[in-house]
Order: C-alpha cells, then structure tokens, then sequence
C-alpha cells in the first residue's frame, strides 16, 4: 500500500474511535495539567489511563504521518485530482462553445448540384 492508503486506513480505523469516546477523552485531556511527572504516572495508574493513552496515541500518529510525508501525500493527491477536474470542465465547455457556434454558422441546405464549403474557406479568413 501507499503511504496514503495507509495513512487513509488509519485513520479510518480511529473514525470507528474518535466520535464520542475521543471528544470525551479529549475533553479530561484539557483539563489535565501535569506539574511534575509523578502526576502522568497517577494518570496512567488511574482512572482517566485510556483517556490519556487515547489521545497521545492520536496525535502521535497524526505527527508521525506528517513527518513521514503522509499529509504531503494527500496534498498532492488532491491538487492532481482537482487540477484533472478543471482540466475536464473546460474541455467540456470548450465542447459545448463550439458545438453552438458550429449549430448557429451552419449554412442554409444547399442542393447537391451546387460547390459548397467556401462559406468555411471565407469563414476561417483563406480567401482574403
């Protein structure tokens, strides 16, 4: 897999956790503020250790993913997927500009008997 499939699977793998078990372990993570180490350790040894583990954990892969070039990844994924977008709607408006021009510069019908095509010679400027 690519790094961007496997950062993209990681991440949905946490979607199934981030809902309302991360925004609550997210929440106690705000309110926490260590002063000294002893004060993690109690954390890891109590209550509130999934909370913690759970967020660090979260962005620790986030900045993992980052600094490995993951998100770099993404970005040009998606600067290559928009730039092909574009790229498709202007030829389809190209398309449709010259297929109207083409409808409304259509000539009469002529009969078989007589030339015809001088009307696109004169139309492009070859006859001038």
């Amino acid at each position: 897999m690519s790094k961007y499939e496997d950062a993209d699977l990681i991440l949905k793998l946490y979607d199934l956790r981030r809902e309302a078990t991360m925004r609550e372990a997210r929440n106690w993570l705000f309110t926490f503020n260590p002063t000294s180490v002893q004060d993690v350790i109690e954390v890891l040894l109590g209550e509130h250790s999934g909370h913690y583990r759970m967020v660090i954990s979260y962005w620790d892969m986030a900045a993992a993913m980052v600094n490995n070039g993951a998100i770099d990844e993404w970005r040009e994924h998606d600067l290559a997927a928009k730039a092909e977008n574009r790229r498709r709607a202007a030829h389809q408006a190209k398309l449709t500009r010259s297929l109207k021009k083409a409808k409304s510069a259509r000539p009469p019908e002529r009969s078989s008997a007589e030339l015809s095509g001088w009307e696109e010679f004169d139309r492009d400027g070859l006859l001038r």
